[in-house]
């Protein structure tokens, strides 16, 4: 194989890989139509999907497939031959067998499947879907087709959510460093209060008059034994100059 196409290749299993979570062995899921065109042009399966891979492979079909390429008879004898080979996942639809197209689309749901045909409607129905990877046969050389634009899409929106949150998140952690957003612990300890009218601060308050009056100062008055209140007098003090001259007369 050229270095080209196995570039091409691997590029391709390393973008659905890292997107769409494929991992190996990888899971080829193959159709009778893919069997019928491997005939044709005289090429083994295993051999040339492997190669052309270079890597582990696991080759899978369905009860369905199998049971669609017995009913279409002699022109599919020899693919049929071929598919019975691989090794029969479970599709659910034992028992009630359903169009291999039909299976094949139900079972790339919620499994990484690879899948290998040539049918075309089958193939434009997978395209539709995001993270569905398709081998088909361009004559005897297998080809692993590139992410479809659904795929793309998928992958670039997604790429644009995690950018977008990232950015958000580190907005909001500037702004809880410079302090213009509350963090989320400030606001559990420092809730909200409700606005209302507020008592007045009594520092700035002035005392009202009446309170002036009612501190008044303590009587000076005696009271005798008959209970009659006497007004105390005041004793005025003599210089000492004129004690003396007083002393004297």
């Amino acid at each position: 194989m050229k270095i080209s196409r196995f570039k091409k290749s691997h590029k391709t299993l390393v973008y659905f890989a890292t997107n769409f979570e494929y991992r190996e062995p990888y899971q080829v899921l193959i159709d009778a139509t893919f069997c019928q065109a491997a005939l044709q042009h005289q090429i083994g399966i295993e051999e040339q999907i492997r190669k052309y891979f270079q890597c582990p492979a696991k080759l899978l079909t369905t009860q369905c497939v199998i049971l669609e390429a017995e009913s279409l008879g002699a022109p599919l004898t020899g693919a049929t031959s071929i598919v019975k080979k691989f090794h029969v996942h479970k599709c659910g639809h034992e028992g009630k067998p359903v169009p291999a197209a039909e299976c094949i689309k139900s079972m790339t749901k919620d499994n990484r499947y690879i899948v290998a045909s040539q049918d075309r409607l089958l193939q434009e129905s997978l395209r539709k879907v995001p993270g569905r990877c398709l081998l088909y046969l361009h004559k005897a050389t297998p080809v692993l087709e590139a992410p479809s634009k659904a795929s793309r899409k998928w992958v670039q929106k997604r790429a644009k959510n995690l950018m977008l949150g990232k950015q958000v998140e580190k907005i909001d952690f500037m702004k809880e460093q410079q302090g213009l957003k509350p963090s989320e612990v400030t606001k559990k300890v420092n809730p909200k209060k409700s606005k209302g009218p507020k008592n007045p601060n009594p520092l700035s308050c002035k005392k009202s008059k009446k309170d002036r009056t009612l501190q008044t100062k303590p009587q000076t008055h005696k009271v005798d034994q008959t209970g009659i209140t006497k007004a105390k007098r005041k004793r005025k003090k003599l210089p000492a100059h004129v004690k003396a001259a007083l002393s004297k007369d």
